[in-house]
C-alpha cells in the first residue's frame, strides 16, 4: 500500500499578533475592603513561633486592632512618586475580568486571561480608609469565632489601563467584560464573586463625572490622616473597639498573677503509715 504525505511544500502562516490599551475610569458602587497579608503572618510562615502555654495566652494580646488595620492596607512608600498612600494589585482587575467570563456568553475564562493583561502591578487607589471589625468563621473543623479588623474604603476610584490582543478581541468587547467585572466579581475581601457579600463593586465613567473628580482629591495626604486616625467605620465597630481599649488598660493595670510556690519546711506531715504530727518535731533516737 502506498503512503502519502498531505500538505508537502505548503507553508505554515502565523499572522502577527497586534496588541492595544484602553484605559478605564472607574468608581466604587460598594466599599472597598483591602486584605494584604501583614508582615507578621507572613513572617510566622518563615519563621513559626512555637506554641504557647496557657500562661502565657493569658498574658498576650490575641489582636492588635490597630496594627491590623494598618497592616492590611497595601501601601506605596514615601519614596514612590505615585500620587495615593493606598493600591491594589494590578492581578485582582485582572482575575475579575478572567472570572467574569464563565458567566458571559462567548467568552472562556482561560482565553480571557491569556488574552489580556494590566500592565501595571500596583494600581493607585483614591478614597480615604477607615477601620472596620466584624464577626467571622474561621476555616477550621469547628469554624472558630474570631474578630477580624481591616480598613475599608466607602468612596473609591481608580485608574486601570488594559492590554489585549486587538487582532483577536474588539475594544467594546473588553469594556462589557471590565464592566460586568465591576458588578458579578468585584475586588477586594467580601467581593460578590465570594457569594455572600458584595463589597469591591464597581462601575465605569468618564474623566469628567463628578464623583471621580471629586474621590481623586482624596489622595496620599488624606489617606495618610486617615490611617493616623483609623476612625471606626460604623457603630457596631465604634463600640468593640471603645470595648477593647478600656479592657486593654484595665488589664494593664491589673497587677500580674503570682505563682503559688511550696514552702519547704522540716515538718513531716502525717502519712498513713503513722508519723509525726504537724505540730510536732522528729527526733533522732540514739
Amino acid at each position: 500500500m502506498k503512503k502519502t504525505q498531505d500538505n508537502i511544500g505548503e507553508s505554515i502562516t502565523i499572522t502577527e499578533i497586534k496588541m492595544n490599551e484602553m484605559r478605564f475610569n472607574i468608581i466604587g458602587t460598594s466599599p472597598l475592603m483591602p486584605h494584604a497579608v501583614s508582615a507578621k503572618a507572613a513572617g510566622s510562615l518563615l519563621f513559626p513561633a512555637p506554641k504557647k502555654n496557657a500562661a502565657e495566652k493569658a498574658t498576650s494580646m490575641k489582636h492588635e486592632p490597630l496594627e491590623e488595620f494598618r497592616d492590611a492596607c497595601y501601601l506605596f512608600l514615601d519614596s514612590d512618586e505615585t500620587p495615593t498612600r493606598l493600591y491594589m494589585p494590578g492581578g485582582a482587575f485582572h482575575s475579575a475580568m478572567a472570572q467574569v467570563a464563565i458567566d458571559m456568553i462567548g467568552a472562556k475564562k482561560a482565553q480571557i486571561a491569556r488574552l489580556t493583561n494590566v500592565p501595571i502591578s500596583k494600581i493607585p487607589v483614591f478614597g480615604v480608609p477607615k477601620l472596620i471589625m466584624s464577626i467571622v468563621r474561621s476555616s477550621d473543623m469547628a469554624r472558630t469565632p474570631d474578630v477580624r479588623t481591616l480598613p475599608i474604603l466607602s468612596e473609591w476610584c481608580a485608574e486601570i489601563p488594559v492590554r489585549f490582543v486587538a487582532s483577536l478581541l474588539k475594544e467594546q468587547s473588553i469594556a462589557n467584560l471590565f464592566a460586568a467585572a465591576g458588578v458579578i466579581v468585584g475586588i477586594g475581601d467580601g467581593r460578590p464573586e465570594k457569594g455572600k457579600l458584595s463589597y469591591g463593586q464597581f462601575r465605569l465613567c468618564n474623566d469628567d463625572d463628578p464623583d471621580f473628580v471629586r474621590i481623586k482629591t482624596m489622595g496620599r495626604d488624606a489617606q495618610d490622616k486617615g490611617l493616623d486616625a483609623a476612625e471606626p467605620y460604623d457603630l457596631e465597630t465604634e463600640r468593640l473597639l471603645s470595648w477593647f481599649e478600656a479592657e486593654k488598660l484595665r488589664r494593664a493595670a491589673a497587677p500580674a498573677p503570682s505563682e503559688k510556690r511550696k514552702k519547704k519546711t522540716d515538718t513531716v506531715n502525717v502519712t498513713t503509715n503513722g508519723g509525726t504530727r504537724p505540730d510536732e518535731t522528729r527526733h533522732d533516737m540514739t
